[in-house]
């Protein structure tokens, strides 16, 4: 079963990080995934860019309204994610506590068949 690991953060305190810092942050981001794919569970993943950059449209009675930033107004920023393959949510949670981000939403994959 397909899972998403949705990855939240704190956007002051990743601008805040040194390059050494982030540096850190991405090369354990590099552990992660190499744990994924020695175990065939990575599907893909990546970052995103900050929520300042982010937009949502609102679609009602056929118009669509354009807002700057995340749909919902947070200290907590969707950051990044990956999507793995997990044999069961147990499976999932134990690669989320392998996850270096300090937020991780685990949400299975909707699968429809065709």
């Amino acid at each position: 079963m397909k899972y998403a690991l949705l990855l939240y953060g704190n956007e002051k305190l990743w601008d805040q990080a040194t390059p050494e810092q982030a540096d850190q942050t991405r090369v354990a981001h590099e552990r992660f995934i190499a744990m994924l794919n020695e175990r065939g569970a990575f599907l893909g993943g990546d970052a995103l860019a900050r929520s300042r950059e982010a937009l949502t449209l609102r679609k009602k009675a056929g118009q669509v309204l354009r807002t700057d930033g995340p749909y919902v107004e947070t200290v907590e920023h969707l950051g990044g994610f990956y999507l793995i393959e997990a044999a069961d949510l147990d499976e999932a949670i134990g690669y989320a506590k392998a996850c270096p981000e300090q937020i991780v939403e685990v949400r299975p994959v909707v699968e429809y068949e065709e």
